[in-house]
């Protein structure tokens, strides 16, 4: 059965944080994720992440984005993947005319990860096809303190 599209799956969610209730307490944060993503910015960087025996799989959804808006770095063990598209928009303006409407993404996201100081850069994979970012990265030991036997 078709709806509205004004009864989408967060409606009643989005009703209910109008009220000032305890359990709604970041409502500061979702607002101003709603600024920065629009109303669909719950779904831009969904993430899976499986783990394997020698290796984890991270697989990221960024749709709409290209190959070249897609940023991915290694840096103090935490990896960040950052994507921005349409941030130019005010130089494009001037050449190409002013929209009247527009519903398609425009601005920045960013998601960091802790994966160790042990992983490189060298030993991440990184594939993206039809606006889904597959890393994998492999496990690695860490540090293993040794203790010094005490006699007596």
């Amino acid at each position: 059965m078709m709806r509205p599209s004004v009864w989408t799956d967060d409606f009643f969610d989005d009703f209910m944080r109008d009220f000032d209730f305890p359990f709604f307490d970041d409502r500061d944060v979702k607002k101003a994720q709603k600024k920065l993503y629009g109303r669909r910015g719950k779904n831009i960087m969904k993430t899976d992440i499986k783990e394997l025996d020698h290796e984890y799989r991270l697989e990221m959804d960024l749709p709409g984005f290209s190959k070249d808006e897609v940023k991915v770095s290694l840096e103090n063990g935490y990896l960040t993947v950052s994507a921005a598209k349409g941030l130019d928009q005010d130089e494009q303006e001037k050449k190409t005319g002013k929209y009247i409407r527009r519903e398609r993404y425009a601005g920045a996201c960013q998601r960091s990860f802790y994966v160790g100081d042990q992983v490189t850069q060298e030993d991440i994979k990184a594939e993206f096809r039809h606006g889904i970012l597959k890393l994998t990265i492999p496990k690695k030991d860490e540090k293993q303190e040794s203790y010094i036997s005490i006699e007596g």
